[in-house]
């Protein structure tokens, strides 16, 4: 749909309003890029048309349409000294705007046309079209866009309005999972107390009931029936159902990092975290791995008073792994290094003034015996602490099944063979 006002090979048509269009959505590209190669594709495209036709040679054709070009190229030139995209959330200044645009262009394709020598009448009546055909196009274009920018918008409106819902189901589910959780806590720290009761009983050979086994098996039962309910809802909430796989070095430290800077943040103090470590190593010993860095992060960070840092270095050094857990707390006196690793020896305690189990560090350390390294303090003072974990490389590239892969119909039959 075209019309020729002057009588001549100049036109207006609805094609400028595409380009017009296309100039504000795709904000992507530099308008000038927009501007050219519409020009230069408009320009040939009109070639093609008169080569299909024969009314004109080809020479011809490029010279009475080459002035096309410059509608675009200048549109497209001051949109962008103006910012035009800029001025779109505004409607009406960007309609208003955009009609001046579109009457400067045409001047311009009509001045180069009266520069290479093309006749035509020109009159105050052509002038009061161009503007029309600028005004119309331009609020058009505009009334478009936004209708497509209204639309997307409430399109995102209810995506949002959906994911709130489902954040709200998952908060609610979460909330249900915490009661669970608190009560499992609950259970596992006095069974960790009835069980070290119990060991110091036994290595003190007094006579002990063996309800006192039957009791701790019971609540074992109660927690593992706990847990399991609690696995089942979390990986519902979370649309999971294995956790089980390898990972890399970095990804397990970054695990165990936001896991603690939950845990700082819970306890109310401002702890700044870090990895620093560079190796190419994936295990699927996460379990185990993550039992003696989260027993090691969490002590220090219950060691650090208020404000602080804790790093995590690893390396490889020979055949071994190497993790070292850093950190700026107050050290260990003198006087307890030797105690740390012994069953039972705590320096912490509640609010209600009991001691810790004391057996935390015992079980990292027997932990990373069982993958074939150990655990060591190689520095204690005041502002530096640092843990050595060490860890044949071999034992963690091994693939061994765990207690976590083997169903729970398996598991319960082995539990209630044992009670």
């Amino acid at each position: 749909m075209k019309m020729n006002p002057f009588d001549s090979p100049f036109r207006v048509s609805l094609g400028s309003a595409v380009f017009f269009l296309g100039l504000v959505a795709f904000a992507s590209l530099p308008p000038l890029v927009i501007g050219a190669s519409t020009g230069a594709v408009v320009v040939g495209f009109r070639i093609f048309l008169d080569s299909l036709t024969g009314e004109m040679s080809t020479s011809e054709s490029l010279l009475t349409h080459l002035p096309a070009a410059g509608y675009y190229i200048s549109f497209a030139a001051m949109a962008s000294v103006l910012r035009l995209r800029r001025q779109i959330t505004a409607p009406i200044r960007a309609g208003a705007v955009g009609a001046a645009l579109d009457f400067l262009a045409n001047a311009c394709e009509l001045g180069i046309r009266y520069w290479m020598g093309e006749p035509f009448a020109f009159s105050g009546q052509t002038i009061i079209v161009l503007w029309l055909f600028a005004i119309l196009r331009s609020f058009c274009v505009i009334g478009v866009y936004n209708m497509w920018v209204t639309k997307h918008v409430r399109s995102l409106a209810e995506a949002r309005k959906q994911e709130l819902e489902r954040l709200i189901m998952v908060s609610s589910g979460l909330y249900e999972e915490m009661f669970y959780l608190q009560k499992s806590m609950a259970l596992m720290e006095d069974m960790t107390r009835k069980s070290y009761d119990l060991y110091s009983r036994l290595m003190e050979r007094e006579h002990v009931e063996p309800r006192v086994a039957l009791e701790l098996a019971e609540h074992i039962h109660e927690t593992k029936k706990d847990m399991q309910r609690i696995f089942a809802g979390l990986s519902k909430l979370i649309g999971r159902q294995s956790v089980r796989g390898r990972i890399s070095i970095a990804e397990l430290c970054a695990m165990v990092i936001r896991a603690n800077e939950k845990y700082a943040s819970l306890s109310g103090k401002t702890i700044t975290f870090a990895y620093n470590g560079h190796i190419d190593l994936m295990t699927d010993q996460l379990y185990p791995l993550l039992s003696v860095l989260n027993n090691l992060v969490s002590n220090a960070v219950e060691a650090i008073e208020q404000t602080g840092a804790v790093t995590l270095h690893a390396r490889l050094r020979g055949n071994e792994l190497i993790i070292e857990v850093e950190d700026t707390g107050p050290g260990i006196a003198a006087d307890d290094i030797a105690w740390i690793f012994q069953p039972g020896f705590t320096t912490k305690y509640d609010r209600q003034g009991n001691p810790s189990t004391g057996i935390g560090l015992t079980h990292a350390r027997d932990i990373a015996q069982t993958l074939g390294g150990h655990l060591q303090l190689v520095k204690s003072e005041p502002g530096q602490t640092v843990f050595r974990l060490a860890v044949p490389t071999a034992r963690l590239l091994q693939s061994t099944p765990s207690a976590a892969e083997m169903s729970d119909r398996e598991a319960d039959r082995q539990e209630n063979s044992v009670m």
